[in-house]
């Protein structure tokens, strides 16, 4: 069962996914041409099984339709059978779902949308203080966020900085930047749903794979031998997520493996 509404889940989260970037209000699963999906469609899985991918000019559902279906109703399954049904799952169920929309959108559009995010939050909020044991209770949700916002906000502050001294010396404006505002608000959520400590973590973590992604980009382009523009910006928002998604699950698991560490 909880697979299953994973997939129902993963199958909101794509329609999220196309129409909240696009500024218009949710509605019915569609096409990237606009025309309408047939119900027997309205899931990426299903549409793909039954052959009902393309719409009748021809054009296509992307692999992230089904990928994003099955990949939460995996996930949900396996968290189900191994943790208690309790408040505290449905939200971090909840929490993945939102953390899935917000890494989708920013890598097919390179945006953050406060239309998810303060949401988002609220909802944080509303953990701390419905289930505030095991942590982050309501102080810590607070203090979360001012460490993720301040954390992050000077880093946004650092990549403006970094923008103007290079345009000033390559006489021109880079187009985009790696770290905007988004980010920042991102920040401020997996702080307030993961509290202070956690968010520690999840901050170490989102530099390593910043760092690691970055590398692994340089290296495909060179063994493709394709084109490298300097100062591309790549987004850092599923870095973010993913350090938070880790540490909302295995909160405990994470820190006692770092100590042991160190």
């Amino acid at each position: 069962m909880a697979g299953l509404i994973g997939v129902l889940i993963g199958g909101v989260v794509n329609v999220l996914s196309d129409d909240l970037p696009q500024r218009r209000r949710p509605q019915s699963p569609r096409y990237p041409d606009g025309a309408s999906r047939p119900p027997a469609a309205w899931l990426g899985v299903l549409a793909f099984l039954t052959g009902r991918r393309q719409s009748p000019e021809g054009a296509a559902l992307s692999w992230r339709h089904p990928l994003v279906e099955v990949g939460l109703g995996v996930l949900y399954a396996l968290l189900a059978l191994a943790r208690p049904l309790d408040g505290l799952l449905v939200f971090q169920l909840l929490f993945l779902a939102i953390l899935t929309l917000i890494t989708v959108i920013d890598l097919e559009h390179r945006l953050i949308l406060f239309v998810v995010i303060l949401p988002a939050c609220v909802l944080a909020l509303l953990k701390g203080i419905l289930i505030p044991l095991p942590l982050p209770d309501l102080r810590e949700v607070l203090i979360g966020g001012a460490v993720g916002f301040g954390t992050f906000f000077v880093m946004f502050l650092g990549g403006l900085f970094f923008s103007a001294l290079v345009a000033h010396f390559r006489g021109y404006e880079l187009p985009e930047v790696a770290f905007g505002f988004g980010d920042v608000m991102l920040g401020t959520f997996s702080g307030m749903l993961l509290g202070w400590q956690a968010f520690v973590f999840a901050l170490m973590f989102t530099v390593f794979l910043g760092a690691a992604g970055a590398l692994l980009y340089l290296l495909s382009k060179a063994l493709l031998r394709g084109s490298y523009t300097v100062f591309t910006a790549l987004p850092y928002g599923p870095y973010i997520t993913l350090s938070t998604a880790v540490m909302l699950l295995w909160r405990d698991e994470v820190r006692e493996f770092v100590w042991r560490l160190w």
